[in-house]
């Protein structure tokens, strides 16, 4: 219940961060949705090569995760590999 909470208010914040960005500038929500499209891309061969190499290290592609890669860009996608190594010690 409580991370549903979360993530519904983490969807309101991007919808309007949405909103806001397509009055101001459409190039910046171009960019916007490219990080996220980058980071899930991202997240999904690092999560491949990962696999090939015997690690257990493995990021899901959910609505948080990606919304980090888009909102963090390259440092959100090293800190959710870097939370996940950090849950396996």
């Amino acid at each position: 219940m409580r991370g549903q909470g979360i993530l519904l208010m983490l969807g309101v914040c991007a919808v309007l961060l949405l909103i806001v960005a397509w009055r101001k500038k459409r190039e910046w929500l171009l960019n916007f949705l490219l990080r996220g499209v980058a980071g899930t891309v991202g997240i999904y061969f690092i999560n491949l090569v990962m696999t090939g190499q015997g690690y257990p290290v493995l990021v899901g592609i959910n609505p948080a995760t990606v919304l980090t890669c888009t909102v963090l860009g390259f440092p959100g996608l090293t800190a959710l590999y870097g939370l996940q190594i950090l849950y396996l010690l």
